[in-house]
């Protein structure tokens, strides 16, 4: 927590600060900015305590993705007002709506391939997401399958953060691996948050082809007639450092091979018996049979680890995407 506070917290309340005593000096009667320096100037003192993040009722640290949503926060979730409970409930649910709103349909056809996705959060909102789009006419869909570090709403924002600026760069019609570098530096530049998120990209053009980069994702799995084979990362999880440099690799689909993408929350699922599902597993399962198409694949996958689990529910966020060519 003290490397968090020195690295990302004070430099943003610092800044924070500076901000408003600007603002304060064009509007001296503005009571309300007035109130929030109170606030920035308190929290600063905390930290030169050395009582930054604990609550003040009971002086258990505060939830971290609270601090780092708002770095002024001052008390647990469990000695909240009941006003402010409401205020939380209503942002989290305002965050759910958000996600769901961003997330990709769960089943899409275009341009000679099929996409079927399972998204499951373990949570009110959650920090994996994915998206599938064609910025223009014939430039080939684009997906992204992501994993932000963390939880809860603070992972939640960070995601749809990266969900415009994958869409808002992909305009520019860059290759993957220029896409990836590019939403890097910006994710890096304009978040103090220590987060960073593991995803892979790709393109899909209407010839088969599909470019793919793994910035530190899982490695996805490429299902076709020569067996199963893995896309392993290309790059560092994207907010890691401005300056990462990253790389993409091409494949050759033909008519019944598929591509698999999860999360870790698939990989990482723990049964009664504290084993995971594990990376062998789910690619012992791909590797069993032809599929059909995505929805079989996805179907069998579920199944399988609904297996595993045994009524265990997931701890974590759990998301799949299954991509066929027709």
């Amino acid at each position: 927590m003290d490397a968090m506070i020195e690295a990302h917290v004070l430099p943003q309340l610092r800044q924070r600060r500076h901000q408003l005593e600007e603002t304060v000096r064009r509007a001296p009667r503005a009571v309300e900015l007035q109130r929030l320096l109170g606030e920035v100037d308190a929290a600063i003192a905390r930290v030169d305590a050395g009582t930054y993040g604990l609550c003040a009722t009971c002086h258990d640290p505060i939830e971290t993705d609270r601090l780092l949503a708002d770095p002024l926060v001052c008390v647990c979730i469990d000695h909240l007002s009941e006003s402010e409970q409401r205020a939380l409930e209503r942002d989290l649910e305002l965050a759910s709506r958000i996600q769901r709103t961003l997330s990709a349909p769960r089943e899409l056809s275009a341009a000679g391939w099929h996409l079927q996705l399972h998204v499951e959060p373990a949570g009110v909102v959650g920090g994996d997401w994915c998206d599938v789009f064609e910025p223009s006419p014939g430039s080939g869909l684009i997906f992204v399958l992501g994993d932000v570090s963390g939880k809860g709403l603070a992972a939640a924002m960070l995601m749809t953060h990266l969900h415009a600026t994958f869409r808002s760069l992909a305009a520019e019609e860059l290759p993957v691996s220029g896409l990836v570098e590019r939403a890097n530096q910006v994710f890096r530049s304009s978040t103090l948050s220590p987060y960073f998120a593991t995803l892979v990209c790709g393109r899909l053009s209407a010839d088969g082809t599909a470019e793919i980069c793994n910035a530190g994702h899982w490695p996805p799995l490429v299902l076709g007639r020569r067996g199963v084979t893995q896309v392993p990362p290309t790059g560092l999880p994207v907010g890691t450092f401005a300056s990462a440099h990253y790389s993409s690799q091409k494949v050759e689909l033909g008519p019944g091979d598929h591509i698999l993408l999860y999360t870790d929350g698939v990989t990482e699922a723990r049964n009664a018996g504290e084993l995971e599902y594990g990376t062998e597993r789910i690619e012992r399962l791909a590797a069993g049979r032809t599929w059909a198409d995505p929805g079989a694949l996805l179907a069998a996958v579920r199944s399988d680890l609904a297996t595993h689990l045994d009524g265990v529910t997931p701890q974590d966020d759990l998301t799949l995407l299954a991509i066929g060519r027709d």
